[in-house]
């Protein structure tokens, strides 16, 4: 049996990672400027975070959620106080993906309505509904077209009002992200955000703010969205949560009442997983990575600001586009084989984006700034 070729690959196998750094079969070393889509956000097998999982591989890995597990009491207590969100709800689940879905359905559930409105440039996933409210047609297939979801354009808050004016009273749902990411580090404006929620509750519709990439401290708040002082109904999580171990979780406002069978997961929330996200949120409260975040960000954009082809730098915290003058494709190539680093490209073919590790070292982005330096003068 032969896998099923849907990834383009880069002719790189790694079997080794620590930190920030990756080696592959042949020993060769490169710098993890990605982290596999914002992935690794404390680093690969950090040693708080490799003992938890052995430790837990001891006890048990897996149950169902037909038992207790005081795991998952745990982190969600931790993630609301580091999130600053305790009074909110967790339901945990596997991916981002399948936060999204429960996300939608959890707010069609509560409003009996069955719209959702979505913006150009989104990215919420490849399952049902959150591909639905995906803005790529080149993923979405035919059974997933459906009348029932409304694009209206990023940060046009005139389209915005004329589509809430004519279907508000049929919208269930807005899901926003906190930042673009794979739309190319796109920020909303605090005016967008601000209108939106206006709206939504002028019209009865709830609020999600998908932070799965956005999120987990990436842009130096816990979640993007933060930053503005906007309370969502709904927040989704997955990426940087379990720092490659699978797991996303859907944190639910107290207006929404649970009830028995109304969401379910088979392997969501097991004992693994949740020792992964718990070993993240220990070592981002421990070692301030979201103060991290914030000051490695600023220091990046500060050095490389001024390089040759270089239109804008689009960042919050360690969420980074650097939009180039031209398709991005060949500089993340040269940054790859020449000088062994991974970084990452988006649907806007000049945005480089740069998703580093949140504990990244001045010394590390150092080495990511002299081979930008020399790729961008070479060009």
């Amino acid at each position: 049996m032969n896998l099923f070729n849907v990834y383009p690959l880069f002719n790189i196998n790694p079997v080794k990672a620590q930190g920030s750094f990756l080696w592959d079969d042949k020993g060769e070393k490169y710098l993890d400027f990605y982290g596999g889509h914002a992935v690794i956000s404390i680093g690969h097998n950090h040693p708080h975070y490799q003992t938890q999982l052995k430790n837990q591989l001891d006890k048990i890995s897996f149950y169902s959620n037909s038992v207790q597990n005081e795991l998952q009491t745990e982190l969600a207590e931790k993630l609301g106080k580091l999130s600053g969100l305790e009074d909110y709800n967790l339901f945990l689940c596997n991916s981002g993906a399948e936060a999204n879905e429960n996300a939608l359905k959890l707010a069609s559930f509560h409003n009996g309505k069955s719209k959702v409105l979505y913006f150009s440039g989104s990215f919420h996933g490849r399952t049902s509904a959150a591909v639905s409210v995906t803005d790529n047609l080149k993923i979405v297939a035919p059974v997933n077209f459906d009348e029932r979801f409304i694009k209206s354009e990023w940060n046009n808050i005139e389209q915005l009002e004329a589509v809430f004016e004519n279907q508000g009273s049929e919208i269930s749902s807005v899901i926003i992200e906190g930042i673009q990411g794979v739309g190319g580090i796109m920020i909303p404006t605090i005016e967008f955000l601000t209108k939106t929620k206006e709206l939504c509750e002028k019209h009865d519709v709830v609020l999600i703010l998908d932070e799965v990439q956005s999120g987990y401290g990436r842009s130096g708040y816990f979640f993007a969205h933060q930053e503005f002082g906007i309370e969502a109904d709904i927040i989704t999580t997955a990426k940087g949560m379990g720092n490659g171990f699978p797991i996303g979780g859907v944190l639910i406002h107290p207006k929404f009442q649970a009830s028995n069978g109304l969401l379910g997961t088979t392997f969501g929330g097991n004992h693994l997983s949740c020792v992964a996200a718990i070993s993240v949120l220990d070592v981002m409260k421990d070692e301030n990575l979201i103060e991290n975040a914030q000051g490695m960000g600023a220091y990046i954009e500060n050095k490389i600001k001024d390089f040759p082809h270089i239109k804008t730098i689009r960042r919050k915290g360690l969420m980074i586009g650097i939009e180039l003058d031209r398709d991005c494709s060949e500089v993340r190539k040269s940054l790859l084989y020449n000088h062994h680093i991974f970084t990452g490209n988006s649907n806007d073919k000049a945005v480089l984006r740069i998703l580093p590790a949140l504990n990244i070292k001045k010394e590390e982005t150092d080495v990511f700034i002299s081979a930008l330096k020399t790729v961008l003068e070479n060009l």
